[in-house]
């Protein structure tokens, strides 16, 4: 019998990353000239990837950025982050207990992130709670990413779950239209990194802690999507 499949975002919703990857976008930049960009600046888009983010600091600064400019700082902004790793990164608050108490109720439990597997994978090792998961997919893993519906359908494959009995977590509009886009349930997270409120984004429960993650919440949810299909 196929366990139930919880999947996690990872920047955002499992980690507070941000401080870690605004630190590495500012050191990529420097070598541009331009000036350090904030946690407000950027926070937003945390998630679409170092390239994006170096894009949104040059059109901040109202500076132009050819694609051959683009690839010597993204490839400064990789090498910087992965001999900071995990830097100032932490698990959010609660969260270790909940993949505890989620995989002792018998789920499996999944990464799902748009985050390149040479950045995601060691973050979680180094972190300590690489352990926790079935399946580590990334942005490169498959020819799609999230919003795409196979990002979220690929990895229930390679965990050995069943659509019907598999829920997303996640902090950001990707990570909700991708479970609306593979027809599965939708945890939000009010702590993570979007512009727009949670709410907001339409997630099936929005929760602002994650001593409201349970297996009963997870059992309601799949439910609910199984009595309306």
């Amino acid at each position: 019998m196929t366990s139930p499949l919880v999947i996690f975002d990872l920047d955002g919703t499992l980690v507070d990353t941000a401080p870690d990857l605004i630190d590495s976008l500012n050191y990529a930049i420097s070598a541009a000239g331009l000036a350090p960009t904030t946690y407000g600046d950027l926070k937003h888009l945390v998630g679409h990837g170092a390239r994006v983010m170096i894009k949104r600091a040059f059109s901040l600064r109202e500076k132009e950025l050819s694609d051959d400019d683009l690839e010597p700082l993204y490839e400064r902004f990789i090498a910087h982050y992965l001999e900071k790793i995990p830097g100032n990164s932490k698990p959010y608050p609660g969260i270790i207990a909940t993949l505890d108490r989620l995989t002792a109720s018998g789920f499996t439990l999944a990464v799902c992130t748009n985050k390149t597997t040479v950045l995601a994978v060691p973050l979680l090792e180094k972190l300590g709670i690489s352990q926790h998961f079935a399946v580590v997919t990334c942005g490169d893993t498959f020819e799609w990413r999230k919003p795409d519906a196979r990002h979220i359908t690929g990895t229930i494959e390679k965990a050995g779950g069943d659509p019907a009995k598999s829920v997303m977590v996640g902090d950001s509009f990707n990570d909700i239209a991708s479970a609306k886009n593979a027809n599965i349930p939708s945890v939000g997270v009010t702590f993570g990194y979007t512009d727009v409120p949670m709410a907001e984004l339409g997630p099936d429960v929005v929760i602002d802690s994650y001593d409201e993650l349970d297996a009963a919440l997870i059992e309601r949810l799949i439910s609910k999507r199984v009595a309306a299909a």
